[in-house]
């Protein structure tokens, strides 16, 4: 687990020294995860999105509805496949027409624990669809194809002796890092790191908010030019199990 962090923790730092060819931005980040499990075996995914860009409030960024069908291999290892909706909103200096994205997604999550700290780590192939769009200001026919790998290393360090329990706070580190795997990016194979550091707040055991900053340092379909993003992320996380009300009956 050690060595996961460190690698984590480079990685951002590598990337951040480059930053020197970024522009800055500033923007808020709000989501909300659920996953509801049905049966031993089968369960459903549903994550909402909506971030803001310029000055953290002065327009909306992107709007994102991601779903899925859960299989339990056990209680800590499970599989998704699912599909994805995004609305890319106008840019400045970019677009003027917003941009629909389907995409479709495949993930291996893993949960481990040692002693009262836990971490999270998934891996997530995407097959990306995203409208064309000609003249910066009008959607064009067919849409451009894309595939990209993403892997997510999450940390959860209780502050309470309790350990991760209902009305405790924790401490959160959360590094991802994402690669383009599709030939049409030739300058941008690597895609974007995310580092996020913050705290959870356990309402229970089914129920978790995060609150924190986020550095999203991402290079350009050019090759040269990075965007620098300065984020606060606000995720709340809910987890339900249909199985224990079913046993009650």
């Amino acid at each position: 687990m050690k060595k996961i962090i460190v690698f984590c923790l480079l990685t951002s730092t590598v990337f951040a020294q480059t930053s020197r060819q970024a522009t800055d931005e500033q923007q808020v980040w709000a989501g909300y995860f659920n996953q509801t499990r049905l049966s031993d075996k089968w369960g459903l995914w549903g994550d909402f999105h909506f971030r803001t860009t310029e000055h953290f409030v002065k327009e909306p960024s992107k709007g994102i509805i991601r779903l899925g069908l859960m299989y339990y291999f056990n209680d800590d290892l499970k599989f998704t496949n699912g599909y994805a909706f995004i609305n890319h909103f106008p840019e400045e200096g970019h677009t003027n027409v917003s941009m629909p994205e389907h995409r479709i997604w495949h993930q291996i999550q893993l949960h481990n624990k040692y002693g009262k700290v836990k971490t999270m780590q998934w891996v997530r192939l995407e097959e990306r669809f995203r409208r064309k769009i000609k003249n910066d200001n009008e959607l064009a026919e067919g849409y451009r194809f894309d595939e990209r790998i993403r892997y997510n290393f999450f940390l959860n360090v209780p502050l309470s002796k309790k350990g991760i329990a209902a009305k405790t706070v924790s401490a959160l580190l959360n590094n991802e890092v994402m690669i383009n795997l599709s030939k049409n990016n030739v300058y941008n194979v690597f895609e974007q790191n995310r580092l996020f550091v913050g705290l959870g707040y356990n309402f229970n055991s089914h129920a978790h908010l995060q609150l924190g900053y986020m550095n999203v340092y991402q290079q350009l379909a050019a090759g040269n030019k990075f965007k620098n993003i300065n984020s606060i992320r606000v995720f709340f996380f809910q987890n339900l199990d249909f199985r224990k009300q079913a046993n009650k009956h």
